[in-house]
């Protein structure tokens, strides 16, 4: 999905399946200096948006990008003879020549160092405070937990907040925990636990990390994460008693499709 300067643009298929661009409605919401919001639904918006800003090039008008969640991102090394498609996906982008790029809540410091002239922001930082506030988090007595190394390093600058972090070991072609372990130490017996990411999938990593947690004490488990994607509605996670909650944003979902799960509308923030 495509937005321009706050407003959705509409695409049609012909009927071999080329894409047919509607030039009045870009148009319409033009301006000097422009801002394309993506929110990426499938592979086809990347042609999308290379229309787009070609039709913008060609009327001499600027255009900056915000991206709510970077496809691929999670791809942002090579191992043995994967294919490092978030290199290729940012190479695309950049061939655009935006004239910034702003990513919402990226995997890693990888997707900014591949696209050029990107900044990144953290709307899962900012929401924290208001999780904490709806579940009864006390930050004396309860904790938060970042699933991975990856996750420490992205909200750990948070302060004034009990801290605990996952060692987990992946299958990185299948995607498979293989092992997580909690490091860190709690000091009471019962303690209500966020578990703060960037993205939620089919919920796999969180169960585990969950399941953990109730083993050193945790009494109410919540989950926090940047981005969420529906896959989490064929999991077992939103069944499980493991998580009490799950609160994300509206960067991959459009709205709730389970009474578990709050999910906060930030726009293009």
């Amino acid at each position: 999905m495509l937005k321009l300067n706050g407003m959705k643009l509409h695409f049609k298929p012909f009927p071999n399946g080329e894409t047919l661009v509607n030039g009045d409605e870009i148009l319409t919401h033009m301006t000097d200096f422009n801002t394309i919001y993506w929110k990426y639904e499938e592979d086809g918006d990347l042609i999308k948006l290379m229309f787009v800003k070609s039709y913008l090039d060609a009327r001499r008008a600027k255009c900056s990008l915000t991206i709510a969640y970077m496809p691929y991102s999670r791809m942002d090394r090579v191992e043995g003879t994967s294919a490092f498609t978030l290199k290729y996906t940012a190479a695309f982008l950049n061939s655009l020549q935006f004239e910034s790029v702003t990513v919402i809540e990226p995997h890693s410091d990888v997707t900014l160092a591949l696209i050029d002239r990107s900044l990144a922001k953290y709307p899962t930082i900012q929401l924290l405070e208001q999780v904490v506030t709806e579940v009864g988090f006390d930050p004396e007595l309860d904790y938060l937990f970042f699933p991975d190394a990856g996750a420490q390093k992205r909200y750990s600058k948070v302060k004034g907040y009990n801290q605990l972090t996952g060692f987990k070991s992946r299958d990185f072609q299948t995607g498979e925990i293989q092992s997580l372990e909690v490091v860190g130490q709690v000091s009471g017996e019962s303690f209500k636990a966020i578990i703060v990411d960037d993205l939620c999938s089919y919920g796999g990593t969180f169960m585990r990390s969950a399941e953990k947690l109730k083993e050193i004490g945790a009494s109410h488990i919540y989950l926090l994460a940047g981005h969420c994607e529906k896959s989490i509605y064929k999991g077992k996670l939103l069944e499980s008693a493991l998580i009490d909650r799950v609160f994300t944003t509206d960067t991959i979902l459009d709205g709730s499709e389970h009474d578990k799960i709050r999910v906060f509308e930030i726009g293009g923030l």
